[in-house]
């Protein structure tokens, strides 16, 4: 009978959950696939079929993320007053549109173009996924329910790219339009399957117009603490996003591991959260919060400072499962962190500005990053990702005794 106990520890902690959040993360889970295929080969696709640099990929990232600055601002907001659901089927389908209009481009303005449209309207979507994520959760199993979100999404990260680089082979156009079906499935599912989760004491009446909504991005701005988190979050995705923009480019130009290479380490990193993340995340829901924050980005900071130092394909290994265990940590403690600073009726506009953690690092960290490596020693690039992230750990620790 013991052989069957972890197919019932699985069946109890899938009844753990509301059936409506079960639903929510297998819908997100075809969405996350559609970007799994096509994200970790963009900038191989943008470097050969353009015929540019690193720079010119940092351009891009830089365009992508200063729009979605706009884009997830708006989505913020209007996920606070118009609600969950709709936002999140907008940010799906014009990610649909986008994806397809990106694959078709034939030149380098043409796909700039794609990419400040991408940011600007399929990202108002993402504010609105995390608030209906702490709406239908207890605050209690907030931080294992966003960290049962990443597995599911790192579920995707572990198939996406092995199917990715063998739809690759054959035309990267594949890829694109294999995103744009996904996500249009996925909105259909949150369409028919999924209900609204604004809270109701917001849906009510009187309610505060368009304009009284984006002015309470203010009183976010003012909340003094938080923004010192989302300045401590900066730095550590600086570090955390070069994974994801220089790293493949940096392998295959100064160590020649190729596609399929860069691939596995992902795949590595994916299938270690899909076993790990949650029994981690319940082991470590006992300790304060920007504590863990703090030893994330110290892990960053060596894993990613490895790569400047380390030449052999094992050592390269090692350095992601050092990263692994860090985004373990940090990912799904700071989206409850967030959660926890947010009042009810905010949820939405504190994700939004969130958002900024990301949004700013991904709109000047590649170019920066392409700078070094077209014009300098790039293992520089690592180098300087070490020193920040200890700067990020520093910040978190700083934090965490500000606050007690």
């Amino acid at each position: 009978m013991n052989h069957f106990q972890p197919l019932r520890n699985f069946r109890d902690l899938y009844h753990e959950y509301p059936p409506q959040f079960r639903v929510l993360i297998g819908a997100l889970f075809i969405d996350r696939l559609g970007g799994a295929l096509i994200f970790p080969f963009l900038t191989l696709y943008i470097t050969r079929q353009f015929g540019v640099g690193m720079t010119e990929v940092g351009i891009i990232f830089g365009l992508f993320s200063l729009s979605s600055i706009v884009g997830s601002m708006i989505g913020g907001a209007l996920t606070d007053h118009l609600g969950r659901k709709q936002m999140l089927i907008a940010g799906l389908v014009i990610s649909a549109l986008t994806s397809l209009f990106m694959g078709a481009a034939h030149s380098f303005a043409l796909f700039c173009s794609g990419a400040v449209i991408a940011g600007l309207f399929s990202n108002i979507g993402g504010p609105a996924q995390q608030a209906m994520v702490a709406d239908l959760l207890p605050e209690e199993q907030r931080a294992q329910g966003f960290g049962l979100l990443r597995v599911v999404a790192n579920l995707a990260v572990t198939i996406g790219p092995a199917i990715g680089g063998l739809l690759a082979g054959r035309s990267y156009l594949i890829l694109f339009i294999s995103d744009a079906v996904l996500s249009t499935i996925t909105a259909a599912i949150v369409l028919v399957a999924i209900k609204e989760t604004r809270p109701v004491s917001q849906a009510g009446t009187p309610e505060q117009t368009v304009g009284q909504t984006f002015r309470g991005y203010g009183e976010v701005l003012r909340d003094t603490t938080f923004i010192l988190f989302i300045g401590a979050s900066i730095l550590m995705v600086f570090v955390y996003m070069q994974m994801n923009s220089s790293l493949a480019v940096y392998l295959r130009d100064t160590h020649s591991i190729p596609a399929q290479g860069f691939g596995y380490l992902l795949s590595l990193n994916a299938a270690m959260v899909v076993l790990f993340q949650f029994p981690v995340t319940r082991r470590i829901a006992k300790y304060r919060p920007l504590r863990l924050m703090a030893a994330g980005s110290l892990l960053y900071a060596i894993g990613f400072g490895m790569y400047g130092f380390v030449s052999t394909y094992a050592m390269f290994i090692a350095a992601m499962v050092i990263i692994t265990v860090g985004e373990m940590l940090t990912a799904p403690t700071g989206q409850a962190l967030v959660a926890r600073f947010a009042p009810e009726d905010m949820r939405g506009r504190y994700m939004a500005v969130y958002g900024f953690s990301w949004v700013i690092p991904f709109t000047v960290g590649p170019l920066l990053a392409g700078l070094i490596m077209d014009n300098a020693d790039p293992r520089w690039v690592w180098y300087a990702a070490g020193l920040i992230g200890l700067a990020a750990a520093g910040a978190f620790a700083l934090l965490q005794r500000r606050a007690e």
